[in-house]
């Protein structure tokens, strides 16, 4: 039997409301970039379940969401 497959999630940047505090970069294991101000590149990416959620908890400025397909 396979294991169930688990479709990517897209995580979003709510660039307004982040404040560039930089954790999703040290907890994305560089799957976020950040600017010269610290503000993440891109605004939409897609990830794991699991790194979504942990992703979006981490949020000190609750600027990350998870997207439609969560």
């Amino acid at each position: 039997m396979r294991p169930a497959r688990r479709r990517p999630v897209e995580v979003v940047v709510d660039r307004v409301a982040c404040t560039a505090h930089g954790v999703c970069a040290v907890m994305s294991d560089g799957a976020v970039e950040l600017d010269e101000f610290g503000y993440p590149i891109p605004s939409r990416l897609t990830l794991t379940p699991d790194e979504a959620r942990v992703l979006v908890e981490a949020c000190p400025a609750r600027a990350l969401l998870l997207g439609r397909n969560a």
